[in-house]
């Protein structure tokens, strides 16, 4: 299983990105897929969750009402809508997935077994 993350850039603070996730390899539908960032200096932190199957979402408090995950059956991708950023939302976001995920671990990332390579999103002031 292979995952692809892209859609970072530089954005000024207000702004919106889109991330996009492409899953190959295996069955999209069975996976749980995670959003994860990591500013620098700083640990690796969830943000978003999603079970890909009946589309239910968990998000970290901090990006609540400003996030949306979301999928495309048919195109193997996740993705998430990033609206009113912040200079705090700067990181390299990651994506994950794993086929075996229950709800309760979906914001765990030890809970992952597949991680895509990073993609930097930086928001100015």
């Amino acid at each position: 299983v292979q995952l692809q993350a892209s859609g970072g850039g530089l954005v000024q603070a207000g702004g919106s990105l889109r991330l996009s996730c492409v899953v190959s390899g295996g069955t999209f539908r069975r996976y749980a897929l995670g959003w994860f960032r990591q500013a620098p200096g700083q640990e690796r932190d969830f943000v978003a969750g999603m079970k890909l199957s009946d589309g239910y979402g968990v998000y970290a408090e901090s990006v609540k009402g400003r996030f949306t995950i979301s999928r495309d059956h048919a195109k193997n991708t996740a993705y998430l809508q990033m609206n009113s950023l912040r200079p705090d939302d700067t990181a390299v976001y990651f994506c994950a997935a794993d086929p075996s995920m229950i709800t309760s671990n979906l914001a765990s990332q030890n809970a992952y077994r597949y991680w895509g390579q990073g993609t930097l999103v930086t928001v100015s002031s």
